[in-house]
């Protein structure tokens, strides 16, 4: 029996963050989250595509609530934070020396009896020591409640927050997010001083677009500083560098079309058509340079330059488009990761042979006319 899982879960899991969706409650009121966080589960549960909605909300074993009466504890001559040190002390233990065992230092942690310490009545019976010396029992100064069913604390950068989580299932991540996003920003959901963040693959994505955006503008940036090595002028290097950037802004036109988001293998894709587009204006002004050098005018080598390099140019665009057409319609298994890249790319290519063999050599005559000017 085979069962798949999304790929988007496979990726959460790798990340750290199992769940795609994950929106974290903060306040300052740990009782209005817990009662939060079930109303913000139900209210993105009726969002398409959101599946196995989670209130974030673990209940932990049962727990014992103890009470401090401080008039009866200052008769006694003892306060309250010195009763919470000597209860952890019995409840907890404390390391009060170390010993060497072979070659590893092994703590000693002294505490009651575990019979001591194993009922709510024996508990009670813990005795106390006061500030002048005299022992008392617990149930002298405080009163104990047994609580079932509480549910466990979580901080996040010190501040209390509950994590409400979700899949996505039959949907683009983005989409279901932009719903989710707007279902919190509904007026009266979340009430005064009680914020959200998202985290889960929405955190790990944003991440890592800050860390592709800083690759693709380093990328462009040297290859404009290699464009200006190889060929010593600027308005050789700026016309073809106009090129690969114009081809990038047809990859969102072509990730709008088919229906896909903007996510990491798409950025990839970007930053990949820089580099394609680029190698296909340096073979063009490659090109141009051999006319130029065998003498012939400079109108008619832009032009016999272009006719040189189509039939190269075209075919590897095309081979190109085609290798990477199967990934583009999601064919086969696993695709689905890759398919955003491969459309990516492909939209990049359908403008590339205009781009170059037109754009560049109108930008690049007006450019030299203007510095001949």
């Amino acid at each position: 029996l085979d069962t798949p899982q999304p790929m988007q879960d496979l990726i959460g899991d790798l990340t750290g963050s199992p769940r795609p969706v994950v929106i974290r409650l903060f306040g300052d009121n740990w009782n209005q989250l817990v009662t939060l966080a079930p109303k913000v589960a139900d209210a993105i549960g009726k969002v398409r595509g959101l599946a196995e909605v989670q209130d974030g909300l673990n209940i932990a074993g049962d727990a014992v609530e103890i009470k401090v009466d401080r008039i009866k504890a200052a008769l006694e001559g003892i306060t309250p934070a010195a009763v919470t040190r000597q209860l952890d002390t019995y409840l907890s233990g404390t390391v009060t020396t170390h010993v060497l065992q072979g070659q590893q230092v092994v703590g000693v942690r002294v505490w009651v009896a575990p019979q001591d310490r194993d009922s709510l009545r024996r508990i009670e019976a813990l005795r106390l020591r006061a500030a002048d010396g005299h022992l008392l029992p617990l149930s002298r100064i405080a009163t104990l409640k047994l609580i079932t069913g509480q549910p466990q604390i979580t901080r996040y950068d010190l501040k209390p927050m509950v994590a409400v989580s979700a899949r996505i299932e039959g949907r683009g991540f983005g989409n279901a997010l932009g719903d989710v996003k707007r279902v919190l920003a509904r007026p009266g959901l979340l009430p005064p001083g009680v914020y959200y963040t998202l985290g889960g693959l929405y955190q790990q994505q944003q991440i890592a677009f800050r860390g592709l955006a800083m690759v693709f503008a380093a990328a462009a940036a040297l290859v404009f500083l290699a464009l200006l090595f190889l060929y010593e002028r600027f308005r050789v290097a700026l016309a073809i560098m106009a090129a690969p950037l114009l081809a990038a802004s047809a990859v969102f036109f072509g990730l709008w079309i088919s229906g896909q988001t903007l996510n990491i293998t798409a950025l990839m894709g970007l930053t990949m058509i820089l580099g394609i587009v680029t190698e296909v204006g340096v073979f063009y002004f490659s090109e141009l340079q051999l006319l130029r050098g065998a003498g012939m005018a400079f109108r008619e080598a832009l032009i016999q330059a272009g006719e040189n390099r189509l039939r190269p140019i075209a075919m590897t665009t095309l081979a190109a488009a085609l290798a990477l057409l199967p990934l583009a319609l999601g064919i086969g298994q696993g695709s689905a990761m890759q398919q955003p890249l491969a459309i990516a790319i492909i939209a990049g290519l359908a403008v590339q042979m205009p781009l170059v063999l037109v754009l560049v050599p109108v930008l690049y005559a007006l450019l030299a006319r203007r510095e001949a000017g």
